[in-house]
């Protein structure tokens, strides 16, 4: 699991690598757990969390880009 400050410290490319990883490993759990396969059923709610820590970042640098554009505007 990453912690805060290691997701703030990755680029947006290796961000979005993650993400990617991490929507695939919930794929393949989804699909273990309907099946009957899935014997750790807490990794489910790990990974949900990991997409949703990942997603924030992207979004927190998404809102500094765009009040940096409005600020650029502005002056």
């Amino acid at each position: 699991m990453a912690s805060k400050s290691n997701l703030a410290d990755l680029s947006d490319r290796d961000l979005l690598e993650q993400l990617s990883e991490h929507k695939q490993e919930l794929f393949n759990l989804r699909f273990q757990n309907v099946t009957g396969q899935l014997d750790n059923y807490s990794r489910l709610k790990q990974v949900k969390r990991e997409v949703a820590r990942v997603n924030t970042e992207l979004r927190a640098r998404e809102i500094v880009a765009a009040e940096a554009l409005v600020q650029e505007e502005n002056a």
